[in-house]
């Protein structure tokens, strides 16, 4: 019975290390199409989308079929729930990606920006992009990531910088299209919340500590 758990809690660590590949995947795909217009990727990160929600439900499946059958406790049930929840905010990384997506397709053959606005939002994705790579090592080794604070602090700056473009050119384009960039511009920053989160679960299965006590000490320097 332990051998089988032991299967079955590798192949769910396997299920999301692929899982971070396709998030990070959707994430690069995404910033492509952004910056080229890119029909193709825009195509791609929907199809990535789709096999992380298939994916999703097959995690979602092997946990419940872990905890009804095999009863795990203490570090292992930690494992199994730290599991599910971390394809959950994958999942999620997959839906922003693909909301992005969205815009680049109802853009085309035209870009969703221009200018500084374009630039930011590149950053942007190149920030997402980045994080998404740090979760894909922090899963399949099964230890948190570093640099998140960073990130976030880094990301606020290029949201800021996105507001301050928005509102400096509003003459140029009509309220409802710097709404949706403004909206886009969340969806990416949210990219790498959801990732920061991930460096929080596994922090919790490495440490036991919970995720929310986590929060103002995770990137806090050591020693």
């Amino acid at each position: 019975m332990r051998t089988q758990f032991t299967r079955e809690l590798t192949a769910l660590t396997d299920d999301l290390t692929q899982m971070c590949l396709l998030a990070h995947d959707a994430a690069e795909r995404v910033t492509t199409a952004l910056a080229d217009a890119d029909l193709a990727a825009t195509y791609e990160v929907f199809a990535l989308d789709e096999r992380l929600q298939k994916m999703y439900a097959a995690c979602e499946a092997r946990t419940v079929v872990l905890l009804a059958l095999q009863a795990p406790v203490a570090r292992d049930l930690r494992h199994v729930v730290t599991a599910i929840q971390i394809a959950g905010e994958l999942s999620r990384i997959g839906r922003l990606t693909s909301w992005v997506a969205d815009q680049v397709y109802a853009a085309h053959p035209g870009h969703v920006a221009a200018g500084r606005v374009a630039e930011v939002i590149g950053a942007m994705g190149g920030l997402a992009t980045a994080r998404t790579a740090v979760a894909v090592e922090g899963v399949a080794g099964g230890r948190p990531g570093t640099g998140h604070a960073a990130a976030v602090v880094e990301m606020a700056r290029l949201h800021a910088r996105l507001r301050t473009a928005l509102a400096e050119d509003s003459a140029d384009r009509p309220l409802d299209a710097a709404v949706d960039l403004a909206l886009l511009g969340h969806h990416l920053e949210r990219c790498v919340d959801h990732t920061g989160r991930i460096d929080r679960l596994l922090r919790f299965l490495e440490t036991g500590v919970p995720p929310t006590a986590q929060e103002e000490e995770a990137d806090a320097p050591t020693g």
